[in-house]
């Protein structure tokens, strides 16, 4: 399987703290042994799934998409729920 990161991604990810970037990499294992983990998204996000985790009793969700015919899964978002579907509307 082909993992690829938006530029949005990495941005995040770069603002994020150590124990916060382990707690991600243990979802994104998550994500990849089963893509089908994430809640599917319709309307204007449609063919978008998102993913909803705790660390350090604080929600986080990533989202993200799969093609299963070309199994590439590329992680669009990251954040907490605040504003999290406006800002992944406007990319």
């Amino acid at each position: 399987m082909i993992v690829h990161q938006t530029s949005i991604f990495k941005r995040q990810v770069k603002k994020m703290h150590k124990s916060e970037k382990v707690a991600l990499d243990k979802v994104v294992k998550q994500i990849i042994s089963n893509p089908a983990i994430g809640e599917m998204k319709i309307g204007d996000l449609a063919g978008i799934q998102v993913f909803k985790y705790k660390h350090n009793s604080q929600l986080y969700l990533v989202a993200y998409q799969y093609r299963d015919e070309q199994l590439i899964l590329t992680l669009i978002n990251h954040g907490t729920h605040e504003n999290f579907y406006r800002d992944l509307k406007k990319h």
